[in-house]
């Protein structure tokens, strides 16, 4: 089984770090290719770098010239264009903010999610009603870091833990990793808190694989029918 990763911008570094993530996650038999966008945002912090982002991931998903792939993973938490994506692919598409939440609600009555900075929390908010799981979600709390601020593993962590406190606070009984570049902390931050701590990229391909192993894939009938055939200009002279 082979799983396209894509991440949400353009920075290579954190689509390294998100695919090392998901082959931890990953089964023996499934093998994973990260996709990096050519254009778009360095990192997706607001509602016009999610927009930007999500017409940079669905081009790229356009014009991919890899191996064949069976399923992709969307690695932006709270970003737009999964349902663009379900609509332009054949193979199932997870994205990792609902595949995060769904897999806490297993786990917990409550579920929090710790992200980025405060700016990205109402996208959050809005992304997980989309997908129908909002409302177990007592908190969305940002830790004050940039995306790209997320390598300093420390200051990380010190954040994490400290946005984490004000999740559990308003009755959070699983914590969700808010953003793919946070992806590896779960292991380092779940003992610490005494609750589960949920990484999404983890998530999105376990689902995946399930799906692609169920032999199922996404309905076409009705919303994620595929698009209305017509002419599409692609901002570089591309139809």
């Amino acid at each position: 089984m082979r799983i396209v990763v894509t991440n949400c911008n353009t920075t290579q570094e954190m689509t390294e770090e998100i695919v090392r993530g998901a082959r931890a996650a990953a089964g023996p038999a499934t093998t994973v290719t990260g996709l990096t966008p050519s254009w778009g945002p360095e990192s997706a912090e607001g509602w016009l770098d999610s927009y930007l982002s999500a017409a940079a991931v669905l081009d790229a998903l356009r014009t991919y010239e890899g191996p064949p792939y069976d399923a992709v993973v969307m690695a932006g938490f709270g970003e737009h264009g999964r349902e663009g994506a379900r609509e332009l692919l054949d193979v199932p598409v997870v994205d990792i903010t609902e595949a995060a939440a769904h897999l806490a609600c297993l786990l917990g009555r409550r579920y929090g999610v710790v992200t980025t900075l405060e700016r990205s929390c109402g996208q959050i908010e809005d992304s997980l009603e989309t997908a129908g799981v909002g409302r177990n979600c007592v908190a969305v709390v940002g830790t004050g870091l940039g995306v790209l601020d997320l390598g300093d593993t420390d200051r990380t962590e010190a954040a994490f833990l400290a946005a984490a406190e004000r999740a559990r606070a308003a009755g959070a009984e699983v914590l969700v990793l808010g953003c793919a570049g946070m992806t590896g902390l779960q292991r380092v931050v779940g003992e610490k808190l005494g609750v589960p701590v949920v990484d999404g990229v983890g998530a999105a391909v376990r689902l995946a694989e399930s799906l692609v192993g169920l032999g199922l894939t996404t309905s076409r009938a009705g919303s994620y029918a595929r698009p209305v055939r017509k002419r599409r200009e692609w901002g570089r002279g591309v139809g």
